[in-house]
């Protein structure tokens, strides 16, 4: 099993079925906040559609497509991170993320992030890393500009959050840019 110390409080482990219960916990304690960017939250109803999501991503771990990984900070599932995909033609991919509203503020993500770039550029040996954030989402974009991704644009209305478009913006970094 996947297991990967970010530091004394913080591990990345893959997720797995037996994660099912505490995943559905934490989306559904933070679905409110969650809610407010991610449009998938409110097909999270039950344990079983967590459950659905990780047997998703065994699979898209087994066909050698990239992870998702759970965060957990002093031992307590805290968020997910992952890969979209990976273009293996291109040696790109894109990263996601999203933390439970009470560990927001303590640097989990920005150290998660940070790993799984590490990842990416010196295992994987991929070339570029893209993050898109919806503009308004300061949080999630605060991970990249900290990181040192470079602002390339935004995207107009690239996600249907409920009831209006939101506008990304797209965040790349390269490998010969990361220190």
């Amino acid at each position: 099993m996947f297991k990967y110390s970010v530091d004394s409080d913080i591990s990345m482990k893959l997720l797995q079925e037996r994660h099912t219960q505490e995943l559905y916990r934490l989306t559904d304690s933070s679905r409110d906040s969650l809610r407010e960017w991610l449009p998938w939250v409110d097909f999270i109803n039950s344990a079983e559609d967590s459950g659905k999501f990780i047997q998703q991503a065994l699979q898209q771990l087994a066909e050698n497509n990239g992870f998702q990984a759970g965060i957990w900070f002093e031992d307590k599932l805290a968020g997910v991170i992952g890969m979209h995909y990976i273009n293996w033609a291109n040696k790109e991919t894109s990263l996601g993320y999203w933390l439970g509203k009470d560990f927001e503020g303590k640097g989990i993500m920005t150290k998660s992030c940070k790993a799984i770039v590490d990842h990416c550029f010196n295992e994987l040996h991929l070339n570029r890393i893209e993050i898109r954030a919806a503009v308004q989402n300061y949080k999630s974009n605060a991970v990249p500009e900290r990181l040192h991704f470079q602002k390339e644009g935004t995207v107009r209305q690239a996600e249907w959050l409920y009831d209006y478009f939101a506008d990304h913006n797209v965040y790349g970094l390269i490998k010969e840019d990361w220190k």
